[in-house]
């Protein structure tokens, strides 16, 4: 942000002289922005694929789960919501690589991610034994919140399909090579599940880099999977044995820290400065990493939160659109769709500091509608970037 900026401070999007007095600067960044070599999209079916598991959330409204009477259903996973938004919103080609058990409620799952358009040919189906002793489909409870009251989830989701997957279940290099893919997306999600499941992320990267596919990784440390793993400091171990094969990192230093800190526990308010101090401390270790993005969320309400992130490419950092006080819906899924607005900014080749307000603008979006997903458009991202505000558009 310019120091002219901040006496606007956070704001409903960005200043409208900040884009004309920028925007020279972007083309120029666009231009220049070099670190992330992509596969000729002419070569490949698929502009992304991700790895991950996909629940079924069940959504009481305004309501509790503890007085519900009824329930709304949506899909949902944070390596799937990636993919979504990319295919939903922004129009690319992405496929999602996951199992589901052979049930009623898998194919409710299937006919959810139909609607959302990534391509299924990558599912796996198990064999559902009437009861699932063997393996299940993965839920989950979600109350929104509002206010004081935060939002609250309850997972239910041991022994899902895709949790027992294993190394040598997937052909990556027929995804991979044969079919062709430009970006390959998974996260600390899908590690946790099981060791099998780290395992099989390390072969689907190792995969990836062999065929020339960029990999991001969003660390997204979930307690409830940690918990009979190691903890925070087991999920900073597997996040660390994975770097060396990552390209774009969703997180921060406390997620891969050679020494657990106070970051590793909580979010760190950075300055431009001190992300970018950070930043360059991950990449001296890791510097086969060529971004690096983290999300900044202050949240004064579960119904009014700050909103921003700062990202780190090529030895320069950046600071995002700044939101101060983001009237929030539905506050699940608005990470991944900041994701997925990053990697379509750098699959586009605008740059390092327009992928970073997308991916900002287009989290902003998901949090306004319910459900996991974004629900909005490439042009309504674009006008919310511009400055853009809420007057209904007729």
């Amino acid at each position: 942000m310019n120091k002219g900026d901040e006496a606007v401070g956070w704001s409903l999007g960005v200043p409208r002289e900040r884009i004309v007095s920028e925007a020279d600067q972007l083309i120029d960044e666009a231009a220049d922005f070099g670190g992330l070599p992509m596969r000729d999209p002419v070569l490949c079916e698929f502009d992304l694929v991700s790895l991950g598991e996909v629940m079924l959330r069940f959504d009481p409204g305004e309501g509790r789960i503890v007085g519900a009477r009824g329930f709304k259903v949506w899909e949902g996973g944070g390596e799937y919501n990636v993919a979504r938004g990319l295919r939903r919103c922004f129009g690319l080609q992405s496929g999602i690589v996951t199992a589901l058990v052979d049930n009623p409620v898998g194919r409710l799952v299937e006919d959810l991610m139909l609607q959302g358009g990534v391509d299924l040919s990558h599912v796996q189906w198990r064999e559902f034994d009437g009861v699932g002793r063997e393996a299940r489909n993965g839920i989950y409870f979600l109350e929104r919140g509002f206010g004081v009251r935060g939002g609250m989830g309850m997972m239910d989701r041991g022994l899902t399909a895709i949790s027992q997957m294993k190394p040598g279940d997937v052909d990556w290099d027929e995804i991979f090579g044969d079919e062709g893919v430009r970006w390959f997306h998974t996260g600390g999600v899908m590690a946790a599940l099981s060791e099998n499941s780290t395992e099989l992320v390390r072969e689907a990267m190792e995969a990836a880099k062999r065929h020339g596919t960029i990999v991001s990784f969003d660390c997204n440390y979930r307690a409830s999977l940690w918990k009979t793993r190691g903890g925070r400091q087991g999920s900073i171990d597997v996040n660390r044995s994975l770097m060396p094969l990552v390209d774009v990192l969703f997180g921060h230093e406390g997620d891969v820290a050679a020494v657990m800190g106070t970051s590793s526990h909580g979010p760190v308010w950075h300055t431009l400065e001190s992300f970018e101090e950070m930043a360059g401390r991950v990449i001296a270790e890791f510097p086969n990493l060529k971004v690096i993005a983290s999300t900044v969320r202050r949240t004064h309400t579960a119904s009014s939160n700050g909103w921003s992130a700062f990202g780190f490419a090529e030895g320069k950092a950046y600071e995002g659109l700044k939101f101060e006080a983001l009237e929030i819906l539905d506050r699940v899924g608005g990470g991944d769709s900041f994701a997925s607005g990053l990697i379509y900014g750098l699959l586009q080749g605008k740059g390092m500091r327009w992928a970073l307000d997308c991916g900002v603008a287009h989290g902003a979006l998901a949090m306004t509608t319910a459900g996991d997903s974004s629900m909005g458009t490439v042009g309504e991202v674009e006008r919310l970037m511009s400055g853009g505000g809420a007057a209904t558009v007729r």
